[in-house]
């Protein structure tokens, strides 16, 4: 409503000074003068409600969302099968281009220079929060000054996950067995700042546990690790903790989202036993600041939709993901949300990358 108010002030103002400087040239004759007011008028028109043909009209070619995340992982693969509903809604192709790099900063600003015209989007995800607060010098800043929100897509939560061989078999023995070895149990992270590293901070403080943090450089070493007994537990993906339990070389003993996942029947939530230990890797579609409201509605939609399909939260419930409907302002309060969660952690833990 603010860009359509500020447009039609824009507009109008811009007529009025050309109507006022037409009456003042006194060289026209009454002929020229009246055309220049019909070409006035066109324009004004066009001015006013070209957005709404544009907005009618889109998408009228190929639109791209941007990843800041490497070719085949986790974020690659969703926003391809995410694309490719929204694609056959909307009736254009909707491609990834994939700019990792700098904790997503180049994705983001990648998308935030772009131009408003609803065919570059990001998939945003939870680095526009912890980003801010733990590298402030990253773009962007403020992200809700120069990305509108669009829509949430999904989220994934993270399981604890035991080496084979120590001696714990449920979430309840880990956090005993934790107590009665202060700073002995190792927990491996993918990095600092990671979500899992949070949620690790989390789940110590509820728990009131001290357990010694390893820190990675990404989750493949970290489970290579775990799979050699160089570390004791860490925080995986459903997929990636599957995988090792299948292996015979680890146990899953909770999940970090607030209820129990469908593909691990079986295995608690972390929420059930400590309330308020829910932490997800959770991503959703930004548009540059400026884009009409008419298109991201239409993208929107188009989004709801494929979050809403019922095949494609089969097929994804199985990789441990959840589809997230959502409208701009669920993501709006889920970046609040996040934003208090996090940035407490990281202030209470005096978190820092030196």
């Amino acid at each position: 409503m603010k860009y359509r108010n500020y447009r039609t002030r824009f507009c109008t103002s811009t007529f009025a000074f050309i109507v006022r400087e037409l009456i003042n040239d006194k060289r026209e004759t009454n002929m020229q003068q009246t055309g220049k007011f019909l070409l006035a008028a066109l324009a004004l028109n066009l001015c006013l409600h070209g957005g709404v043909a544009r907005a009618e009209s889109y998408p009228s070619r190929t639109i791209t969302t941007v990843s800041g995340y490497a070719v085949g992982g986790l974020s690659d693969t969703m926003t391809r099968l995410i694309n490719e509903k929204i694609s056959a809604e909307l009736g254009q192709s909707v491609v990834i281009e994939v700019k990792p790099g700098a904790a997503t900063s180049i994705a983001s600003v990648h998308v935030i220079r772009a131009k408003p015209d609803g065919y570059t989007m990001l998939m945003g995800t939870s680095s526009l929060v912890i980003n801010p607060i733990l590298q402030p010098n990253l773009e962007p800043r403020e992200p809700l000054k120069v990305l509108e929100p669009v829509g949430t897509a999904y989220f994934t939560p993270f399981a604890l996950l035991v080496r084979d061989g120590l001696p714990v078999s449920s979430l309840e023995q880990f956090v005993e067995y934790a107590k009665e070895n202060p700073a002995k149990l190792t927990v491996g992270i993918s990095g600092i700042g990671a979500v899992n590293h949070l949620l690790l901070e989390l789940f110590k403080r509820e728990a009131n546990i001290n357990v010694v943090q390893v820190a990675y450089k990404g989750a493949s070493p970290t489970l290579v690790d775990l799979q050699g007994g160089h570390i004791d537990a860490t925080f995986a993906t459903p997929a990636d903790a599957a995988a090792v339990v299948s292996s015979g070389k680890g146990r899953i003993l909770a999940v970090t989202s607030e209820n129990p996942l469908d593909m691990l029947p079986g295995v608690p939530a972390l929420a059930e036993t400590y309330p308020g230990v829910v932490g997800v890797f959770w991503q959703g579609v930004f548009a540059p600041k400026g884009t009409d409201p008419a298109v991201l509605r239409r993208f929107g939609d188009a989004l709801y939709k494929a979050t809403t399909d019922p095949e494609l939260r089969a097929a994804v419930a199985q990789r441990g993901v959840v589809l997230q409907p959502g409208n701009a302002e669920a993501l709006r309060t889920l970046l609040h949300t996040e934003t208090e969660r996090w940035g407490r952690i990281i202030r209470d833990g005096q978190i820092t990358l030196e």
